[in-house]
């Protein structure tokens, strides 16, 4: 099997393209070759910009032809018309990477279905949705077979871990030093996260699968939990006998602080459970990392790297608090 990434060195096209590796299929890369590689083996590469679209168009025409290509960096719509061009008549298949983010916030049902009426509320799922509707506008013309996978909250052995306030890793240094954190709302609304190894495991299932041409997946944990069990995971695994939490509404916490708490207001206020029965049935999709073994493994990449940011250095996330403590918003809540 002959397969295209576009990426292959981020969060989940570094999974993708290292179980594709290991299981010897011809996979090539296609990057601007800026970010360090993590893969267990050097594929071929070909290095350029995707958005000079004619370069990007050409190159992929001229290695091809592909039994699969998979985009995972595209967020643009123009990028997806490039793609269109490029993949049309020389790909068999193309998997498209979305967004859980093109689905309306509230969902009308939960957990949420693939067939949920979409109505993203802000740019990514916008755009995002825009681009599945070019994937599968080609589908439905015979110029390539569509496959579009939806992940959702998706986190990995590296990188940062977010939370109420964004992604400043100074919150795990207050909770290791006792000191308050921040949890939006009542701590109870529902959430999932999923490992980016079994994110790509669902990609890897879709190549070459004809079940999944024309089809879209949620592949996403079925791990549900509450955010406030979120942080009892991250405190267990750092061994925090307590933990000092401040409940705070999200609509307060955007009066406050629109800018940190951008996520929440957008997204973490929701709930955020997928069914993934669709990838479970086609792809045999299943997650094989619990939240807890996949946090550990990042928070000890934090700490051997010395990438945990100090709370001293972070003073507005006191601020915060101490806003919210003292009643300084605007907010009837």
């Amino acid at each position: 099997m002959k397969v295209l990434i576009i990426g292959g060195t981020g969060l989940i096209s570094t999974e993708i393209s290292n179980q594709l590796l290991a299981s010897e299929v011809n996979l090539t890369v296609y990057n601007r070759g800026e970010t360090k590689s993590r893969l267990i083996s050097e594929p071929k590469t070909i290095r350029g910009d995707r958005t000079d679209h004619a370069r990007f168009e050409e190159a992929v025409r001229k290695f091809g032809p592909w039994d699969c290509i998979i985009d995972i960096n595209c967020s643009d719509p123009a990028d997806a018309e490039s793609m269109h061009r490029a993949a049309r008549g020389v790909a068999t298949q193309l998997i498209f990477c979305s967004t859980s983010n093109v689905y309306p916030k509230p969902a009308s049902n939960y957990p949420v279905k693939e067939d949920e009426p979409l109505g993203a509320m802000f740019k990514n799922g916008i755009d995002k949705a825009q681009c599945e509707a070019i994937h599968f506008g080609a589908h439905q013309r015979g110029d390539y077979n569509a496959t579009v996978m939806r992940p959702g909250h998706t986190y990995g052995d590296i990188g940062s871990i977010l939370h109420a306030l964004g992604n400043n890793t100074s919150f795990l240094d207050r909770m290791m030093k006792g000191k308050p954190i921040c949890v939006h709302g009542d701590g109870y609304g529902l959430w999932s996260a999923c490992h980016a190894s079994d994110v790509a495991r669902g990609f890897v299932s879709a190549c070459n699968n004809e079940k999944s041409y024309g089809e879209v997946y949620n592949v996403t944990s079925d791990e549900w939990i509450t955010w406030k069990q979120y942080f009892e995971v991250i405190a267990g695994c750092l061994k925090i006998p307590k933990l000092h939490i401040i409940y705070i509404p999200t609509q307060v916490l955007t009066e406050i602080n629109p800018q940190r708490s951008a996520q929440c207001e957008r997204s973490f206020q929701y709930p955020g459970i997928y069914d993934n029965s669709r990838a479970r049935e086609d792809l045999k999709f299943r997650c094989e990392i619990s939240l807890r073994e996949g946090l550990e493994r990042n928070l000890r990449w934090l700490i051997s790297e010395q990438k945990i940011v100090p709370c001293e250095e972070d003073p507005e996330y006191d601020e915060i608090l101490n806003a919210y403590l003292e009643g300084r918003w605007n907010s009837a809540v």
